[in-house]
């Protein structure tokens, strides 16, 4: 059987993984009357809420050519399109022979989209690219197009690259044309253009030892640790004596391929044997990990795996120490904390983790604020309780020993009407303006180049400053020169002074001081912030002050009924973004709550004495 191996790549929310479910409807993947869940490669419950893919899956479709009788095997991987799980993009491509660049007809090439399109085009890959949703009313296909190339070019793409074939399609409808024009159809113009493009893997299979790069990592509970990434050479069997080898060529261990697993469809189908090409995923081993190869046991040089970029930011995950800890949670202790971030740093390259003095907290370190807000979440939904800090850019040193910064490009699509507040609040976090142009449908696109500093917590002010209408998109740039201080959240907070149930009697006065985050009956300690200020210092309040009921009736025959505004709820990245740096997120399975780093005043103004000499 004839095979080609290809990722599709994209900018988040472009279309991929909806034009996946597609091309498994027509290969015959899904029966007729089988009932499969839309997007069914998001099967991670936070990829089905937040509707984008955060883990790369491979899989595979079966296709056979209209009047042939041999099929041809296409794998496919499915990767995220957010730059914040770029580590998972880069390890990917070295699995393939070629990408499909699908873009969207009116947004056209995003961050995202050069991120990863870079990556792809510098292994010498070579791109089809795939006009999405070509059926939306402001698409703008030709302009999209000459955008694609213009992004090529600026990529240092050769002229094999450039050379790329274009398809126009409507993932959702299940269609695909050369023809620009065409409303209607099947998949068969793609499915030829991925066979006819992407060439079959160039590979030894005879007479050659097995060798097996570690792209992925997995894990199941009967068959242990599971090993995903593509057979480079020679032929694997069950049961075939292998060994682990690290980037030195050191064996890290010795097993047997105990279970070879191919990829059909959604699942995951055993198999005696896999040949060079081939994805696969192999149980067996216990220690070896992401980037490891795995070999037959002649074998002593190790494959080269890709040069991931570093992280730009980084998290403390500390113990939760608040006096509300172990209520909500199983799993409080230092050590399961440390056990499950070493697992993650362990399967995911972006992430690596650094153990504080004390032991009681780790500096996690990522690619972006997204990234390790998911990583959080899917904590709390296990049951661990953790105190989270304000995120950090790590810094760095030029060559003559000055200090640098991350910068990002800032991609901006906003109404008209807001673009000078943008870029007023943008300048203030010392952004400078590279274009400004009108996007279509009465919207401009600003493009900045910002430091990633500056970006922290802007974006809720950003939704609010433009309405929620505007878009933003970031993506990581360079290091460049320390910018200098940078003001941070304008205003203060109101600190609980004790411990008890919010009540509404004390509220309603507090509501003139500034916005509140909690409601009437919520139970409360010394030291958790419970709202805004509207003015710039911090306040301790009692919010716990119930009235004082006495015999005699109020004057005027009734009292007066307090109607308190539904305070404001805000979400793990909200929290997060929203934090100072003397303050933390409790994050439980059932709550999020906002607190000082010193829940004792005493010990809060002595840390602010200590800090300001």
């Amino acid at each position: 059987m004839s095979l080609r191996n290809v990722a599709i790549i994209a900018h988040v929310d472009h279309g991929k993984t909806t034009l996946v479910d597609q091309l498994f409807r027509q290969s015959g993947t899904f029966r007729d009357n089988q009932r499969v869940e839309e997007r069914a490669m998001d099967s991670n419950d936070l990829e089905k809420e937040r509707g984008i893919t955060i883990l790369a899956k491979p899989t595979s479709v079966d296709w056979t050519p209209p009047g042939s009788d041999e099929s041809i095997r296409i794998n496919i991987v499915d990767t995220p399109g957010h730059a914040d799980f770029g580590g998972e993009v880069e390890r990917i491509l070295s699995m393939v022979d070629g990408v499909v660049l699908l873009v969207d007809s009116s947004e056209g090439a995003m961050p995202q989209t050069k991120f990863v399109t870079g990556k792809a085009l510098a292994l010498g890959l070579k791109p089809i690219v795939v006009v999405n949703k070509v059926d939306r009313a402001d698409a703008r296909i030709q302009e999209v197009l000459d955008e694609v190339f213009d992004l090529f070019v600026s990529l240092d793409a050769n002229d094999e690259q450039l050379d790329f074939p274009v398809l126009y399609a409507s993932g959702r409808n299940g269609y695909a044309s050369t023809d620009m024009d065409a409303r209607e159809g099947t998949l068969i113009p793609m499915f030829e253009t991925i066979v006819n493009h992407v060439p079959a893997p160039k590979v030894e299979v005879e007479d050659v030892p097995f060798t097996f790069l570690v792209t992925l990592l997995d894990r199941d509970n009967f068959l242990g640790r599971i090993l995903t990434g593509r057979v480079n050479s020679g032929t694997v069997k069950l049961n075939q004596a292998i060994h682990a080898l690290d980037a030195e060529g050191n064996v890290i261990e010795t097993g047997r391929a105990s279970k070879i697993l191919s990829f059909r469809g959604l699942d995951r189908v055993p198999v005696d044997e896999a040949k060079a090409g081939d994805i696969i995923s192999l149980a067996g081993l216990a220690v070896a990990t992401v980037a490891n190869t795995i070999a037959d046991t002649s074998v002593s040089v190790p494959l080269q795996a890709q040069p991931i970029d570093p992280p730009t930011l980084s998290m403390r995950f500390a113990v939760n120490d608040s006096p509300m800890a172990g209520r909500e949670g199983t799993k409080v202790t230092s050590r399961m904390i440390r056990d499950r971030l070493m697992r993650e740093a362990e399967s995911n390259v972006a992430v690596k983790v650094t153990e504080s003095d004390d032991r009681d907290s780790f500096e996690v370190a990522g690619r972006g604020e997204l990234q390790l807000g998911v990583l959080i979440e899917t904590m709390r939904r296990e049951g661990f309780e953790l105190g989270i800090s304000r995120p950090r850019v790590l810094f760095g040193e030029d060559e003559d020993g000055k200090k640098t910064e991350p910068y990002e490009t800032v991609i901006i699509d906003v109404d008209e009407e807001y673009s000078g507040t943008v870029v007023e609040k943008m300048n203030l976090r010392k952004a400078e303006m590279t274009d400004m142009r009108p996007s279509g449908g009465g919207k401009t696109r600003i493009t900045f180049s910002a430091p990633s500093r500056g970006m922290i917590g802007y974006h809720g002010e950003f939704l609010s400053d433009t309405r929620g209408t505007g878009i933003m998109n970031r993506l990581f740039e360079r290091y460049g020169p320390h910018k200098g201080k940078i003001e941070g959240r304008k205003n203060g907070v109101l600190i609980s002074n004790g411990a008890g149930e919010a009540q509404g009697y004390a509220l309603g006065p507090l509501e003139e001081r500034g916005i509140l985050f909690v409601g009437h009956g919520e139970a409360l300690y010394e030291g958790m912030i419970i709202g805004e200020n509207a003015k710039t210092d911090d306040l301790e309040v009692n919010p716990m002050k119930a009235k004082q009921l006495t015999n005699f009736r109020a004057s005027g025959g009734k009292d007066d009924a307090i109607r308190l505004t539904p305070p404001k709820k805000m979400t793990l990245e909200q929290a997060i973004a929203y934090i100072d740096d003397d303050e933390m997120v409790e994050v439980t399975p059932k709550s999020i709550r906002l607190r000082k780093r010193y829940l004792d005043p005493n010990e809060r103004k002595r840390a602010a004495r200590s800090k300001a000499a």
